[in-house]
């Protein structure tokens, strides 16, 4: 598993992630804010499984070493 996810991006998702969590954990909005899981997790694991499908990847690119 390829890390595809990078900083702006992982901050978001693991934020509104978390924020949906804790509305729906207070009864605050519908059992729809348990859908937060998902952008927690991924923002957690730094991996989106739907990226590659797409062909998107939001880490820097790296520097390619000489050979």
């Amino acid at each position: 598993m390829q890390v595809n996810v990078g900083g702006i991006d992982r901050v978001l998702r693991i934020g509104v992630g978390a924020g949906l969590v804790i509305l729906a954990a207070l009864g605050i909005i519908g059992v729809w804010g348990w859908l937060g899981v998902l952008p927690l997790v991924t923002g957690l694991m730094k991996f989106c499984p739907v990226y590659p499908l797409l062909g998107l990847n939001s880490c820097p690119l790296k520097p390619k070493a000489d050979d």
